[in-house]
C-alpha cells in the first residue's frame, strides 16, 4: 500500500534537495494522491522512491509539520492534516474562532461568490449547482447528519467553483473545514432554502443570487448566535 501511495514520485536531482522533497511531497498532497487523514508513506519507502538519504526526509517532514500540512506520530506515523500552508495557518486560526467571526467571513466569501457566478456559471456548472442542491435535500429529508453537512459543504463548494475564479477557489477550499464547523454548530441552517440561490445563478441574476445568499447567512446568524 505504501509503495502505491508514491506513485508520481522522482528521484530528486541537485541543488537543494529538501526543498525539491517538500515540494514533490506538498504535490501530492494537493493534488490529493494522499488526502487529509491519510498517512503518507514511511520513510524508508520515501527513501528509495526519491533517492534521498533519510536526514532528507526528515528535514522535509518536519518542515511540512512546523507548516501545519502534516502531523507526525510517535510510533504510528505521519499523517497528513493540511493540503496547503495556508490551509494550516487557517485551521490552526480557525481553531479559537467565535461561530460568529467565521460566519462573518463565510458572508463575506460566499455572497461575493453567489454574485459572481451567477454571471460566469457554465452549463456545467449550473449541473453541479444544481446536483448539489439535490443532494443536500435528500440527506436533509432521510439522511445521516453526517451526510447533510458534506452535501450543504459540497453545494457553497459549487457555487464558488462557478465563479471560475482560482484565488477564491483555493481559498475557499482550505476554509471548508471552518465551513462544515460553522454548519455543524448552527442548529437552525437545515432549515435554510437553499434554492433561491441556485434559481438564481441560473438566472444569471448577480443581485438576487447575493442577496439569497446574504439571506441565508442573516437566518443562520439569527438563529445560532
Amino acid at each position: 500500500m505504501a509503495a502505491e501511495g508514491s506513485q508520481g514520485l522522482r528521484a530528486a536531482q541537485r541543488a537543494s534537495l529538501v526543498d525539491q522533497v517538500i515540494g514533490q511531497l506538498s504535490e501530492r498532497i494537493g493534488d490529493g494522491t494522499w488526502p487529509v487523514g491519510s498517512k503518507i508513506p514511511p520513510e524508508p519507502v520515501l527513501v528509495e522512491r526519491l533517492g534521498v538519504g533519510r536526514n532528507t526526509i526528515r528535514e522535509a517532514v518536519r518542515a511540512l509539520t512546523h507548516a501545519g500540512m502534516l502531523d507526525s506520530r510517535q510510533g504510528d506515523g505521519t499523517y497528513v492534516r493540511a493540503t496547503s500552508e495556508l490551509s494550516g495557518a487557517v485551521q490552526r486560526r480557525l481553531r479559537t474562532a467565535e461561530l460568529l467571526e467565521i460566519l462573518e467571513v463565510r458572508s463575506a466569501l460566499e455572497v461575493q461568490a453567489a454574485r459572481l457566478a451567477a454571471v460566469r456559471r457554465t452549463a456545467e456548472d449550473l449541473a453541479a449547482v444544481r446536483d448539489a442542491l439535490a443532494a443536500r435535500a435528500r440527506a436533509l429529508g432521510s439522511g445521516t447528519h453526517e451526510e447533510f453537512l458534506n452535501a450543504d459543504v459540497a453545494f457553497h463548494v459549487a457555487v464558488v467553483e462557478a465563479t471560475h475564479n482560482q484565488v477564491m477557489i483555493d481559498f475557499y477550499r482550505d476554509f471548508t473545514a471552518a465551513v462544515r464547523a460553522s454548519v455543524d454548530l448552527s442548529g437552525g441552517l437545515p432549515a435554510v432554502p437553499h434554492e433561491p440561490i441556485a434559481d438564481a445563478i441560473a438566472a444569471g441574476d448577480p443581485d438576487a443570487a447575493a442577496q439569497a445568499t446574504l439571506d441565508c447567512f442573516e437566518h443562520v446568524r439569527r438563529t445560532a448566535t
